[in-house]
Formats: C-alpha cells, sequence, structure tokens
C-alpha cells in the first residue's frame, strides 16, 4: 500500500488516512470551517483504499454493510417465509410430507413444499447464507477494528492545532492560573479520566473499551453462527424420529448402530370416571373418543458390544432401562430419547383359514397366520396346498381404482393371496382386507377367511441431541456484553494544549454529547474555565 508523508511531522501515513497518526494534522485543506470526521479516528481502511486484485475485490464486497444488511434481511425474510407453514419435523410421522402439505394448505402448501421450504433451516443454501452472513461480519470486523486499535493504542497527546480546533467542544483560556489548571486535572482523575503528559501536552481519556463493544458483538454472533453450522455435524446435532413397538428390540437411529432400545411396554391413560376427572366431565362427554391423559413407554437402553463384522448378529448389554415420559426423556451419552407420539391397537398378526366355497360351515382344510412386520411370502402344508402372500399393503386404500399402501405400517392390511391346491399349477386369486373378501374371478373352488388377530402399542420417540447449545450460548452472552459495553458507556477524550499565553480545550467523545458536556461543567467547577463552545451549533448560526 502506497504512503505519503506529513507535512507538519514528516511521519509516514498509509494511504487512505485522513488525520495524521502521529501529530493529528488534518490532511484536508478545510483549515477550519467544518468539524473533523472522527470515525476510526481518521485511520486508512482497507475496502476504501484497495481495490486492484480479485482478493481485494471479495474483500470490499464482504466488508460492505450494505451486502451484510442485505444477506441478514434475506435471511430474515426467508426464516418469516419457514414458519408460514409447519415444518416438515413437526408434520405426523406417518404421512407423506409432499402429500401433507399439498392436502393440508393446497396449491400455496405445494409450493411451499416444492420450494424446500419444509425443511427450511437444514437446507443447503440456508446454510450457505448463514456463512456468508458470518463471512461479512468477520471481514468488517478486520477492516475496521484492526485500523481503529492501532490509532487508539497509539495516541498521541501533542496534537496539531487544526486537530483541536476542528474539534466539536473547543475552548482557549487566556486568563487562567497554574491553580486552575492543577483544579481541572485534579477533576479529571476524580471521574475516572486516565490522563497521558506529553511536553506539557495533556490526553484525558475514559471509556475507550466501549469503542470495542460492537466488535464483541460480531464475535458473539460469529460464534453463534458456528454454532448454527455446526448442527450438521453428526456427531453434534441429531434430531431423528423412531416408531418402537410393544416388546420389539429397535436400533436407536444416528448412532452408528451401537444403541438399541426395547419398548418393553406402552402405558396409556385417558380421562374417565375418577373423581379428580369429573371437573372435565362435560367436555368429554362432547369427545367422540378417549382423551389421553397420561402416555409413557416402559424401556431398556442396550449397546452393541460385538465385533464390527459386517452381517454379524449384534450382541446386546444393558445400559440403562427406565421410563419415557412427556418432557422427561430417558439419557444415555448425550442423547435424550423423548416421549412424542403413539399409536394404539396397530395389527401385530393375523390368522387365516381356507375352507371350500360351497362349505356352509367353513370346515376348514388349513390355517396359517401372517405376522404383518415381517411376513413369509408363502406358506405350504403337509395336504399339499400351498399360499403364497403375492401383494401385502399394510396400509391399505384405493387410488384411482389402484390398491396402495399410504404408510409402511400395518394399520389397515391388505392383501393378495394365490392358492395352490395339491398338484394344480394355475393358482385361484383371492383378495382379502378389513370388510373386504374378494373373488375376481368368482369362479374360487376355495374361499380364505380371517380367523382372528393381534394387536399392540406403538411408541413414537423423539432422538436428541445437540451438543452446539454450549456454543449457542456461549456466542449469545458475549453479544450480550458488546451490546451492554457499547450502549452503557462512551469513550470521552478531553486534550489540553497549552501555547505561549493561552490554553486550548478540545473534547470529543462517539456518543451521548449531552453526557460529555455535563460531566465537563463539573470538572471545571472550582475554576475560572468556562464551558467549550459547541462548534457545530456556531456553524448553524
Amino acid at each position: 500500500m502506497r504512503s505519503f508523508k506529513c507535512d507538519a511531522c514528516g511521519y509516514e501515513n498509509k494511504e487512505g488516512t485522513t488525520i495524521c497518526k502521529k501529530c493529528g494534522k488534518p490532511h484536508d485543506q478545510a483549515e477550519n470551517s467544518q468539524l473533523l470526521n472522527m470515525r476510526y479516528d481518521g485511520t486508512s481502511i482497507r475496502s476504501k483504499t484497495r481495490n486492484r486484485s480479485i482478493i481485494d475485490k471479495i474483500w470490499n464486497f464482504f466488508s460492505s454493510v450494505k451486502v451484510g444488511v442485505t444477506l441478514i434481511a434475506i435471511a430474515l425474510v426467508a426464516s418469516a417465509i419457514g414458519t408460514i407453514y409447519p415444518q416438515e419435523m413437526y408434520i405426523p410421522q406417518t404421512v407423506s410430507p409432499e402429500a401433507h402439505y399439498r392436502e393440508q394448505y393446497g396449491l400455496m402448501g405445494q409450493i411451499y413444499y416444492q420450494f424446500g421450504f419444509h425443511q427450511l433451516y437444514g437446507s443447503w443454501w440456508y446454510m450457505v447464507l448463514i456463512a456468508l452472513i458470518g463471512m461479512s461480519i468477520f471481514i468488517v470486523s478486520i477492516d475496521r477494528g484492526v485500523p481503529l486499535y492501532k490509532a487508539l493504542k497509539y495516541q498521541n497527546p501533542k496534537r496539531h492545532p487544526n486537530f483541536l480546533k476542528r474539534q466539536k467542544l473547543f475552548a482557549s483560556y487566556a486568563d487562567y492560573t497554574k491553580e486552575d489548571k492543577k483544579q481541572l486535572l485534579s477533576n479529571l482523575r476524580k471521574y475516572r479520566y486516565k490522563i497521558i503528559e506529553k511536553d506539557g501536552h495533556f490526553l484525558a481519556e475514559k471509556g475507550r473499551f466501549s469503542r470495542w463493544g460492537p466488535y464483541v458483538n460480531h464475535c458473539g454472533l460469529i460464534i453463534f453462527l458456528i454454532g448454527t453450522l455446526l448442527r450438521f455435524v453428526p456427531f453434534m446435532y441429531i434430531d431423528d424420529f423412531v416408531w418402537v413397538r410393544e416388546g420389539e428390540t429397535k436400533v436407536i437411529p444416528s448412532t452408528e448402530q451401537t444403541y438399541y432400545i426395547e419398548n418393553e411396554e406402552f402405558i396409556f391413560e385417558t380421562y374417565g370416571d375418577d373423581e379428580e376427572d369429573q371437573k372435565f366431565a362435560e367436555i368429554l362427554a362432547q369427545q367422540n373418543a378417549p382423551i389421553a391423559k397420561h402416555f409413557e413407554t416402559s424401556a431398556t437402553i442396550y449397546r452393541d458390544i460385538s465385533d464390527d463384522i459386517t452381517g454379524s448378529e449384534p450382541e446386546l448389554e444393558e445400559v440403562k432401562s427406565g421410563n419415557i415420559i412427556v418432557n422427561q426423556p430417558l439419557k444415555i451419552n448425550r442423547l435424550a430419547l423423548y416421549q412424542d407420539s403413539y399409536q394404539l391397537n396397530e395389527f401385530q398378526s393375523m390368522s387365516f383359514k381356507l375352507h371350500e366355497s360351497g362349505d356352509d360351515a367353513e370346515e376348514s382344510i388349513v390355517q396359517f397366520t401372517v405376522d404383518l412386520t415381517n411376513p413369509s411370502r408363502e406358506y405350504t402344508f403337509d395336504n399339499g396346498f400351498r399360499i403364497k402372500l403375492d401383494q401385502y399393503y399394510p396400509d391399505y386404500e384405493l387410488d384411482d381404482g389402484e390398491p396402495r399402501s399410504k404408510t409402511n405400517y400395518p394399520r389397515n392390511p391388505g392383501f393378495v393371496f394365490f392358492v395352490y391346491p395339491p398338484e394344480t399349477e394355475q393358482p385361484e386369486i383371492s383378495f382379502l382386507a378389513i370388510g373386504h373378501n374378494i373373488d375376481p374371478t368368482q369362479e374360487n373352488d376355495y374361499k380364505l377367511g380371517l380367523t382372528g388377530f393381534d394387536v399392540r402399542d406403538v411408541s413414537g420417540l423423539k432422538i436428541r441431541k445437540d451438543l452446539t447449545l454450549p456454543i449457542l450460548g456461549v456466542g449469545a452472552f458475549i453479544f450480550m456484553i458488546g451490546l451492554i459495553q457499547g450502549m452503557y458507556w462512551q469513550h470521552r477524550r478531553i486534550w489540553l494544549h497549552p501555547t505561549d499565553n493561552k490554553l486550548w480545550m478540545a473534547g470529543h467523545t462517539n456518543k451521548n454529547w449531552f453526557g460529555l458536556n455535563k460531566e465537563i461543567e463539573k470538572i471545571i467547577k472550582h475554576t475560572n474555565f468556562t464551558m467549550p463552545q459547541d462548534q457545530e451549533e456556531k456553524q448553524h448560526e
């Protein structure tokens, strides 16, 4: 970067400097016609002086306050759109997101889904936007903060006359005594000013740390944004869901098949005739279905201690057991399992019998049971009959005349069976579902019938792990420190410049000029000094 020499003191200043770093002489020719711009103390700002290489252009782009504000505005608008409809994590786990948004919210819901707003806060472009905001904050902090730090750290009490005359508060005193000056310095110390002296020139300063409030804010925001981005790292953040049936042991998602959970029992209670429930009697009478009062899962958590061999059976060791209640999770290794939802009376198995179509007594030829969570595809019998399960619809429905399954959970099972009589290669086809027993050809000699079923409850558990919360908390705490630091304190400076027969006084603060004026009134008390004149008001007169 090019530099130029101050014609008053000979100090080499960087290009873009408006006030000499050593003596304080302004480099413009305005003399006393206008006040000095004391923002960053006139130091050279990289983004204002360098625009040559591609790095300079990128740096200047992200150091622009307009760019930073625009990025934040885009993030705020996107975040607001993300709250119009529920995010995917908050819709029922048993439905297709695409179908849910289309059916619940119509065309706008379908557009909302197509544009990816249903997973907004985890989308790649939203994370890129957050990263760009963090980059902008970081570059702005370096671009402005480092030059300001250098300018304030090496302040020279002896300043050029034009520097003092062009401060907002300025006064020249001819009639004063050494006792007045001594009392003035004593009062400055009384009000906690730090005084630096050089060749009889004085700089009284207080509250410099308040200038770093915005930069502490930036530091807190960057830490907060880093914590947000770390939610994409699997071991730092887990937000998953699992259905576990009673008596079933299932791997806990997102644990790399290390931990398993067994649902020993699902406990469900409703409001009923208990004395304590009588106050809800009127409301309960209006309901067509029971209202849940309490539900929980009695569970055991296991750890797989077997050798990590692909295809090997897990060897489970119990590590913890307990009840999972709403808002009272079961925790293990920083994982928290929350009771989220439930499914009552899910079909576990169905039993069927085969009999002749014209047999009024329906005497069974064969009987068999279908495990609805892991059905066999073929059933053979000693009498030569063979039954093949050709199609299985766990949650059967008709869609434009075509059978399909709404979900993978056995809530309304439907079956297409092929029945092979002995020594016959041509099967008879039968369709069975609850309330349906269809012979497509109307020529079957044999008929299948439902004889019974078993049901069990299913517990829906939310799996949570969040190691980013401490990072987010630290970021928010640092941000609040910077906010208080910059809001309740001010950086105040008073210069005393002796001449041959006068004493000049100049004052500056980064904000709250009213407070500085009131403080100077107290400082010059018991002296012959008068209040410095506000030169900004003088210019407007």
